[in-house]
């Protein structure tokens, strides 16, 4: 990825993106709206230019990790623009160290889930260092629908609705052995959900209003001593993950001045609803779980212990499946009932933390070691902080995404998840790593501006 003269090969990138193009169409296409109905629906791009997506900026020299996380933010910050595909790549180079250069990947939402997201990694990377792009493809446009086609299909997807419906129950009683039972079972987990979405979320100082603005933090631990706490105490690794979180949570409140005894601090935990057969797809197949963190809990073995039974308990409730319901069902409501479901998919809730577990092998990018890759979930309406986590090669990497003027002080966080984490691991008796310096070499983010985020 080095020319001659000592910077980025730019166009190296862009002939090996535009090398993959064709297996991920929705790269190329932009949204357009039905008319009357104001239904978004993808078309092909006309006046596609690779140009555009794939950007290139450097820090001023020798640039530092600080500088990165602000560029990352302000670069976030921007609402990708809805007349063009919604993806942009940024490589940046100038970091201090001379070796070294980063790649901001900013996606919106509607187009990847995090699972998918981590697909789409692997079409770029490779697992060998030597890796030769392929020739780009001809890109060859459908033609453009009119507003009357639109209007026309509109019409016939709506009067086809309740036959889909009809084909999906019988689908489903082939599936289940009890078709009644199935049923019930989905509409009681959509009655739970909705019970839970009408209960407005405790306030705190990291809930409010959310201006334009953003910070972009990370924080990298190995995987390793993550799994052997897992695995002394007995719980799942992402039962550490909201275990450390939560310790985190309650030591930043503190810090605020705030007592964390008696709030009910609620997170938002999607859950993938991907099968197998989905790997690679695009668009969104995830579903979420509502859970209340033990905050009010001083010792960190009770903390974890209190969400292994709460996460037991989700699976037993199906509240993710009440989710995938909700939106589902939506295709066939009014609005009213969508944003319902789209808030029930969110909130309320005080914050996101998302884990994706990720490739535990080395990766390149043609010829490039990929060090580090640090995600970010977008904030949706109310909250001040998303957690992203994203394992790579040994590594446990948390992005944190925090709104600019509420979370000033996100630094702060950052480090009490970090001395949360340690104080888990000295309680199950394991002896964490000593924290290593950052080595940064490359940065992914997905999400559109969080203004703009549904």
């Amino acid at each position: 990825m080095r020319t001659d003269e000592g910077g980025i090969d730019v166009e190296a990138f862009r002939r090996a993106t535009a090398a993959v193009l064709h297996q991920i169409p929705r790269y190329r296409q932009k949204l357009k709206w039905v008319p009357i109905e104001g239904r978004p629906v993808w078309i092909d791009d006309h006046t596609f230019n690779l140009d555009y997506h794939i950007r290139h900026t450097s820090l001023p020299r020798p640039g530092g990790m600080e500088q990165l996380k602000h560029l990352s933010a302000r670069i976030m910050s921007q609402p990708l623009d809805r007349a063009r595909p919604l993806w942009e790549s940024w490589l940046v180079e100038g970091l201090e160290g001379g070796d070294k250069f980063a790649v901001i990947t900013k996606i919106h939402h509607c187009m990847v889930d995090g699972t998918s997201g981590v697909d789409l990694t692997h079409i770029l990377l490779s697992t060998r260092p030597d890796q030769v792009p392929a020739e780009p493809r001809p890109y060859v446009p459908r033609p453009e629908p009119s507003s009357m086609d639109l209007l026309r299909e509109s019409m016939i997807r709506n009067a086809t609705l309740p036959l889909k419906a009809v084909s999906g129950l019988r689908s489903l009683a082939r599936e289940t052995k009890d078709i009644s039972q199935e049923v019930g079972l989905r509409v009681q987990a959509i009655s739970d959900l909705i019970g839970l979405a009408v209960r407005s979320a405790d306030d705190t100082p990291i809930n409010g209003q959310l201006g334009p603005h953003r910070r972009f933090d990370w924080l990298s631990m190995p995987l390793d001593d993550v799994k052997r706490v897992s695995k002394k105490i007995g719980c799942t690794v992402n039962d550490v993950v909201l275990a450390t979180v939560s310790g985190a949570i309650r030591e930043f409140l503190v810090y605020r001045n705030v007592e964390p005894a008696g709030l009910e601090f609620r997170v938002s935990a999607p859950v993938s609803m991907r099968r197998d057969e989905d790997k690679g797809k695009l668009g969104n197949q995830v579903s979420s779980w509502i859970i209340p963190l033990p905050i009010e809990l001083a010792d960190p073995l009770e903390r974890v212990r209190a969400l292994n039974e709460i996460t037991k308990e989700l699976k037993n409730s199906k509240q993710a499946l009440g989710v995938e319901m909700m939106m589902a069902m939506a295709e066939l409501s009014p609005s009213m009932l969508l944003s319902l479901g789209a808030r029930a998919a969110s909130g309320p809730i005080n914050m996101i933390v998302t884990n994706v577990p990720g490739p535990q092998i080395p990766l390149y990018l043609l010829g490039a070691k990929l060090v580090e890759m640090y995600p970010l979930v977008p904030l949706i309406e109310n909250t001040g902080i998303g957690v992203a986590l994203f394992s790579y090669d040994g590594k446990l990497c948390w992005g944190f995404n925090a709104e600019y003027q509420m979370v000033s002080d996100l630094r702060i966080f950052v480090e009490a998840v970090e001395s949360s984490f340690r104080e888990l691991a000295t309680a199950a008796g394991i002896e964490p790593s000593a924290p290593s310096e950052p080595t940064l070499t490359s940065v992914a983010a997905a999400g559109g501006s969080p203004k703009t985020q549904a």
